[in-house]
């Protein structure tokens, strides 16, 4: 029995606490909300994130950080990317010791760097563990068969992280291959905001076939050029998880593409949402780390266009119309 703290009480967060309880562990849960806390703590139910899930006896909900974090062997950090910082920051100025985990997928605007690069230099830890895959909330809390990985530089801990989170509807993969992993789990939520506009303007299977094996050749390229093993984008962390984001009705990313696609802007999608859509930020983020190691994105380039007030069809029109070329 592990004692982890959860940070973070949105849909993924408040699953995975209630999937540690469930496998036997002790979960602590917070969130930056006190009121929402207080509440969750007396009604069992995250009605605004996860609503029909009843927390476990087991799952411990906190509205200060520090008893969340007490005597946590593992601090899993599911907060928004924007918000990774800031949070890494409150939990060391604990002093807090508990291995670092990393169930967040995105990359900081700014200094573009990858969400455990974030922890890494937050918290003086040479090693965080990035959970990721496709695991849609809604599923895992449900029990629906998952499988994700555990990415880390220090094999013995990626070992630790696989053997506390797995179960017989929940298998762990390791993979050492960190970068690639997160890269995967980052840039496929920008593929799945171009996949939700393809359904927003009608089209079919045809457009979306081509858009996710072009988006995944996207994924990889700039994972390659920031030094990531092009094969991990083949696996779990890369194509599965673009799969499940891009095809999924529980799809965030998806779901604001498809908006975008029937002619609302930006502003007026996100304004109606709970969730953070990780994909937005994603894309300029991804935007600019291409400009800066001089890879083409032309997916992503095209949805960051959206954002600024492009029409859906220019968009398809400016991919379609690319220079002629080889695949690769």
């Amino acid at each position: 029995m592990t004692r982890v703290a959860v940070l973070g009480a949105g849909s993924f967060g408040t699953t995975l606490a209630v999937h540690l309880a469930q496998a036997g562990h002790e979960p602590t849960l917070w969130g930056r909300d006190a009121a929402a806390m207080t509440r969750l703590a007396v009604e069992r139910e995250n009605a605004k994130f996860l609503a029909g899930i009843t927390l476990p006896p087991g799952v411990k909900v906190h509205a200060e950080l520090e008893a969340a974090l007490d005597g946590a062997a593992v601090v899993l950090f599911v907060v928004p990317s924007q918000a990774m910082r800031a949070v890494a920051r409150d939990v060391a100025a604990t002093g807090a010791k508990g291995i670092p985990v990393c169930a967040s997928k995105g990359l900081e605007l700014g200094t573009l760097r990858r969400l455990s690069e974030v922890l890494g230099e937050t918290l003086g830890d040479g090693a965080p563990v990035v959970l990721t895959g496709p695991s849609h909330a809604e599923e895992v809390a449900r029990g629906i068969p998952t499988t994700v990985v555990a990415a880390s530089s220090d094999e013995a801990r990626a070992v630790e992280v696989q053997r506390l989170f797995s179960t017989p509807r929940f298998r762990v993969y390791t993979n050492p291959d960190v970068m690639g992993c997160e890269f995967g789990g980052a840039l496929k939520n920008v593929i799945a905001i171009a996949a939700g506009v393809c359904d927003g303007l009608g089209f079919g299977d045809n457009t979306k076939g081509a858009l996710l094996t072009r988006g995944l050749a996207e994924m990889s390229r700039l994972g390659e050029a920031m030094g990531a093993r092009r094969e991990t984008f083949f696996g779990l962390t890369g194509m599965g998880d673009l799969i499940a984001t891009a095809m999924s009705r529980h799809s965030r990313n998806r779901h604001v593409g498809e908006r975008l696609g029937r002619g609302e802007t930006l502003q007026q999608v996100l304004g109606a949402m709970v969730m953070v859509a990780e994909g937005v930020h994603t894309a300029r983020a991804a935007r600019d780390l291409g400009h800066k190691m001089g890879v083409e994105l032309p997916i992503t380039e095209q949805v960051c266009a959206l954002f600024e007030g492009r029409d859906p069809q220019t968009a398809l029109m400016a991919l379609m119309t690319r220079d002629l070329k080889r695949e690769g």
